[in-house]
């Protein structure tokens, strides 16, 4: 079997030694760049590590390809408009081209993109641009036409896209559009995000990624008050069958995707090494007996009051959710599935003799 998963790379030892146990199935990882400024579209106000534990730790993982994540969904007008802002983010990209370590970057704002091409064009050079999945390629028109800007950049042109999530629920779309991509680009791999676990066709996406880009600016996160008082976390608390909807892929089910995409991504990487190993034990092993909840990013907030029994989902879960055609007011599908498959956790106290485990919002 080929490599298959792009995971978060996280400098802690431990999770290191456990990337190298998985290494015939991860074809890349991907992971913060570690600065004064945060560039990536997760909360990072107290990044853990160092830029030297990052190095050390991608020199020890040979083999797959290492991508840096600047996918925030913007920048300050001062990084893009002054050039003295950009070196120290230069400097920082060539000490990991350097080391060997770095493949390409993942990018959501092409002003910066294209900014970092016309200041390092040497540096540039040497990377592949990746699109974000936030930058919604979810039709081959709109493929062609991002790979049509990238190839006006200095860059690389990139080895592989991330497709829209919203395809993992669309099957014949997806077939659709891998069948078209690699007649017209053959050599270029597809991948698609298994378990952000967020609400399809998510109505907050776009201003959650810009409050989370204002959030990194201004080192203080008000997201997660906001998507419990008005948003999605709300709306999963009050409907909580509706997390059915969202466009996850289950571990049983990624042979199903793989029939038509290279690469199946996996996040989650604010929640820390426990969750992570446990996500990737479950996708490597294509099965994941206990709360579905477990392996969610967005969702895992339910987690500790909701369970989900993965096992009773049917072998056939994805191609019945695929049919889905999103009129929940004349359905009542999900909402009696979840009813036999789910039931509320008792509350717990959090000890607060050990460290809790990182759940920033995602």
């Amino acid at each position: 079997m080929k490599p298959f998963l792009n995971v978060p790379f996280l400098p802690e030892e431990r999770y290191v030694d456990f990337l190298l146990e998985c290494a015939d199935d991860l074809d890349s990882v991907h992971f913060s760049l570690l600065h004064n400024r945060a560039l990536d579209s997760r909360i990072q106000l107290d990044p853990s590590g160092s830029q030297e534990q990052i190095i050390k730790g991608l020199e020890r993982l040979r083999g797959p390809r290492k991508y840096v994540l600047l996918n925030s969904r913007f920048y300050t007008p001062e990084l893009l408009t002054d050039s003295r802002n950009l070196k120290p983010i230069i400097r920082t990209l060539e000490q990991y081209l350097d080391h060997g370590v770095l493949h390409g970057i993942v990018y959501c704002d092409h002003y910066l993109l294209q900014l970092l091409s016309d200041e390092a064009p040497e540096t540039a050079a040497r990377l592949e641009a990746v699109p974000s999945v936030n930058t919604m390629l979810d039709s081959r028109g709109k493929i062609e036409a991002q790979l049509a800007y990238i190839s006006e950049t200095g860059f690389k042109m990139p080895g592989k896209i991330i497709l829209d999530r919203s395809l993992n629920r669309n099957l014949d779309t997806l077939a659709q559009i891998a069948l078209q991509v690699h007649q017209h680009f053959p050599g270029l791999k597809l991948e698609v995000l298994a378990n952000e676990g967020c609400l399809p066709f998510c109505p907050f996406k776009l201003s959650h990624d810009s409050y989370i880009a204002l959030a990194n600016m201004g080192g203080q996160d008000q997201t997660h008050v906001i998507n419990c008082d008005i948003g999605c976390m709300r709306l999963l608390d009050e409907h909580p069958h509706r997390l059915l909807q969202s466009p996850f892929i289950r571990p049983e089910d990624i042979d199903l995707y793989l029939y038509h995409v290279d690469t199946i991504k996996l996040c989650g990487r604010t929640l820390g090494t426990d969750f992570l190993m446990n996500a990737i034990k479950a996708y490597r092993a294509r099965r994941y007996d206990g709360n579905l909840l477990d392996l969610m990013d967005a969702m895992s907030w339910l987690a500790d009051r909701l369970y989900v029994d993965n096992s009773m989902l049917s072998f056939d879960f994805a191609n019945m959710l695929s049919l889905c055609d999103n009129r929940c007011e004349s359905c009542g599908f999900c909402k009696e599935l979840f009813e036999s498959i789910a039931h509320p956790l008792p509350l717990s106290l959090q000890n607060f003799r050990t460290p809790p485990v990182d759940r920033t919002d995602a």
